[in-house]
């Protein structure tokens, strides 16, 4: 079974934050392989659903912990790290970029971080979405403004493209939208 999480904040002031593009873009992915509402799961400290991904069975986790504790919602988990997907926005990467990874380190990334101390690997899977802009702005500024309608119709494209990623084997690679 995979296991996918999508990071970001909860509560409504960080919808549409560039912080949440990898919570956001779960909840689209289970969307469109019809599985049942997120609901709270409190063995995984957050919204769960489970369903398909492609041809595989698939557990779907929205962390209620914040970022910097996400791997709380994994502390439980059974699944190998070699079947994590991790989905979380990359602050150097720009806009409408997506980078596929394995088994790298978090570049910072403190959701991220939070996850290799809780399953003690760093051999999963990223799927680490751009949210910089053309003139570049620091980090912490950065993740917690909210995409302009413009960008949001940037990040629709990128989640059509990470679904389509996701229906197939993942490889590590690059791609631009």
């Amino acid at each position: 079974m995979k296991v996918v999480i999508g990071l970001g904040n909860p509560g409504e002031e960080y919808t549409n934050t560039r912080h949440n593009v990898g919570r956001e873009t779960v909840e689209t992915i289970a969307k469109y392989f019809k599985c049942d509402p997120l609901t709270p799961d409190k063995k995984y400290a957050g919204l769960v659903t489970k369903g398909v991904l492609g041809e595989e069975k698939a557990l779907y986790i929205l962390p209620d912990t914040f970022m910097n504790r996400s791997g709380k919602a994994l502390s439980e988990i059974s699944a190998k790290p070699k079947d994590l997907i991790v989905i979380h926005d990359d602050t150097d990467l720009p806009l409408g970029t997506i980078k596929i990874s394995f088994g790298k380190n978090s570049a910072g990334h403190k959701g991220v971080e939070s996850i290799m101390r809780a399953i003690k690997s760093k051999d999963f899977w990223r799927v680490r979405i751009g949210i910089q802009k053309k003139k570049r702005v620091d980090a912490m500024k950065l993740v917690l403004q909210k995409f302009t309608p413009a960008e949001r119709s940037v990040i629709k494209k990128v989640e059509k493209r990470v679904i389509d990623v996701l229906e197939q084997p993942l490889t590590v690679t690059t791609i631009s939208i």
